[in-house]
């Protein structure tokens, strides 16, 4: 039993540490094509279906390539700009696709899908920006993350606000300005 957990853990180790290796010129332009042709395979998918799940499909392929070119520049060349760069690709593919699963539905339902769907990116850019900041290396460090993040939850809360804000406005009368005044009281506005 020993034996086979120290195997496992070695060829784990083996594979985590080919990730960390640097990546050859040649593997980097060996993937980018590879993600660039897994890209017409899935927009060619897309081809089949009809209106707004079409729309859904193409939105789809195209963040999931752009999430793997972030990521293959990532691994190519590791930096904090380009692990930022990775969360806000992952954070635009999933904005986007989100805004066109929103097209089916019609009216408030559409707009608080809208503004859930942005407040959700907003959250996802600003973490990522946090992120970056945390990765700094120079000595006022604490400062520049400690700004960062009252920022970010400035960002984040009117985001969400307006979401809030949206979800009563299919409401009338004291219940809508009730509703109203307790997203201003939760979201600090």
């Amino acid at each position: 039993m020993k034996t086979k957990l120290l195997m496992l853990s070695a060829v784990l180790s083996c594979a985590f540490a080919g990730n960390v290796m640097a990546m050859t010129k040649a593997e980097y332009n060996t993937h980018k094509d590879q993600i660039t042709a897994d890209y017409k395979v899935s927009r060619d998918k897309c081809s089949a279906l009809k209106d707004n799940a079409k729309d859904i499909c193409m939105s789809e392929a195209k963040g999931t390539e752009k999430i793997a070119k972030a990521e293959l520049e990532a691994q190519y060349k590791p930096s904090a700009k380009h692990t930022r760069d990775v969360a806000m690709a992952k954070a635009d593919a999933a904005y986007d696709t989100a805004k066109e699963k929103c097209d089916d539905l019609s009216g408030n339902a559409k707009d608080v899908c809208v503004k859930d769907a942005k407040a959700a990116h907003v959250k996802a850019k600003e973490d990522a920006k946090v992120a970056k900041v945390a990765a700094d290396t120079s000595t006022n460090k604490t400062e520049k993350v400690m700004e960062a993040k009252k920022e970010a939850s400035a960002e984040k809360n009117e985001a969400n606000y307006k979401a809030a804000k949206e979800r009563c406005d299919s409401l009338a009368g004291a219940a809508k300005d009730t509703c109203e005044k307790d997203a201003k009281a939760k979201y600090g506005m």
